[in-house]
């Protein structure tokens, strides 16, 4: 009897191990979710313990000089890993990715340009993989995919750029740029090189009160358009117009750099870019994509985003002097189902009405 009693006791013992042990390995996913929202001091500290080695390839439309500090930056926290960076304008680059996937030949990694358009089509051609970083408590949720296949890496925002040697007018808006006194004053970005610019093309063309009358009317008092923002930078600050559309940081830089120059945020409000960051279905060397799409997204990788110029999409990092913050900005936004299935259509009808 007694030996009966011991193993039903030792019976009900194992058992109650068992159900603790189903219990933990139940719960393990909500414990994982939760330590991902504990803050850390820096992505060094996070990241203690892994080991990321080894090469991978980045697309981006970033300066470069801008992807160079980038990448220096996540080299210093991970020295056993390089990066190569293959840079050209968004559209370009969606191009050369597309032309990869078709030859089933893809080369980047990681994936960083302009806006989230560009990423749902990238994620339409099943082109990215999914990655759940631990980083995204940071960010705010309307700054990152939903499904997790990318996350904003920056705000970048676009409004006008005046030389004031040049011209001393008032600029409120984008509706300035198409008055009789700034004709053939301004320059823009073209929407068929420049991922932002497109954006805003789709974006703008369907705002109230903006519309293709706006575009027409561009047309219509002379504007000139260039490759990308680069050019108009140049262009501006070099005294060639006195106007141009371009994004936030180029005119704040400007600025600094003691150009004449002030940037417009304009009164019908800001279309807005976040660059997004996103690994590319297939890497081969994932850890070091999946640590590399981490740091982009930390707290120390947004302070340097930062110390370039650029507004951080994290809302714990100050945002550059001269740059209004996400809380202040005025944003302008539009369904990006309906950005994506317009896009190219968009492109088509920009380019009949400025051949």
């Amino acid at each position: 009897m007694k030996r009966l009693l011991a193993i039903i006791l030792m019976t009900f013992a194992l058992v109650a191990c068992s159900s603790g042990g189903n219990e933990k390995a139940g719960t393990g996913n909500t414990e994982n979710t939760q330590n991902t929202k504990e803050a850390n001091t820096t992505v060094s500290e996070q990241t203690e313990g892994k080991k990321a080695k080894g090469t991978i390839t980045l697309y981006t439309s970033q300066p470069e000089e801008d992807a160079k500090k980038l990448v220096d930056g996540f080299k210093k926290v991970y020295p056993e890993a390089d990066v190569v960076v293959f840079r050209s304008g968004t559209e370009e680059l969606v191009s050369k990715i597309l032309s990869e996937k078709e030859v089933n030949a893809l080369q980047a990694d990681v994936v960083l340009v302009a806006d989230t358009v560009t990423f749902e089509i990238l994620k339409e051609k099943d082109i990215l993989d999914k990655y759940v970083s631990p980083e995204l408590d940071g960010l705010n949720e309307k700054f990152y995919d939903k499904e997790n296949y990318y996350a904003g890496t920056k705000i970048i925002s676009t409004g006008i750029i005046q030389n004031t040697d040049i011209y001393s007018g008032e600029v409120k808006g984008f509706k300035d740029l198409i008055s009789p006194e700034t004709k053939s004053q301004t320059i823009m970005p073209s929407p068929l090189y420049s991922g932002a610019a497109a954006y805003n093309l789709s974006l703008l063309t369907r705002t109230d009160g903006i519309g293709w009358d706006f575009y027409k009317g561009l047309k219509d008092n002379d504007i000139l358009v260039d490759k990308g923002n680069g050019a108009v930078q140049k262009s501006v600050v070099s005294g060639q117009k006195g106007l141009g559309i371009i994004v936030d940081y180029m005119a704040n830089r400007s600025k600094k750099e003691g150009a004449p120059v002030e940037f417009i945020y304009p009164e019908e409000g800001s279309p807005i870019v976040t660059e997004p960051v996103g690994i590319v279905k297939g890497s081969k060397n994932l850890e070091a994509a999946q640590a590399f799409y981490d740091y982009i997204i930390s707290k120390e990788g947004q302070e340097l985003a930062a110390s370039m110029g650029y507004t951080p999409i994290r809302e714990d990092i100050e945002a550059p002097e001269g740059l209004k913050s996400a809380k202040e900005l005025n944003i302008l936004s539009g369904d990006d189902k309906v950005l994506l299935e317009n896009r190219e259509a968009d492109k088509e009808e920009f380019s009949k009405i400025f051949q």
